[in-house]
């Protein structure tokens, strides 16, 4: 339950304070939420799976968020920021998909 209320108190709360990210930070947040979305999927799928641990679901958003990040500020450094993002994208996708799929079959047994 305080999960759930701490999701819809921080929905409530940028709506109505209506963040901006500053321009340096900007070509980041894309990745950043992708990384997130991973670390989140893959815990719905651990909980479905009933061995899901919160130790191990922080460490890894945090490890995601900030490790794609870091690959997209080394490719902005090496002059490859964009083929570096796509790589990110492409990974995290896939992994985002592929637990999507597990839970899929878990819940419909297919």
């Amino acid at each position: 339950m305080i999960p759930v209320i701490g999701l819809a108190f921080g929905i409530i709360a940028g709506l109505v304070l209506q963040p901006t990210v500053p321009t340096a930070l900007q070509p980041y947040l894309p990745i950043a939420i992708v990384a997130a979305l991973d670390a989140v999927i893959g815990a719905l799928r651990a909980l479905g799976e009933r061995r899901f641990d919160d130790r191990v679901f922080v460490v890894s958003f945090i490890s995601n968020v900030v490790i794609a990040a870091f690959m997209v500020y080394l490719g902005d450094q090496l002059g490859v920021g964009s083929q570096l993002s796509t790589g990110v994208v492409v990974v995290l996708g896939i992994r985002i998909f592929s637990n999507a799929a597990a839970i899929r079959r878990r819940i419909f047994h297919a």
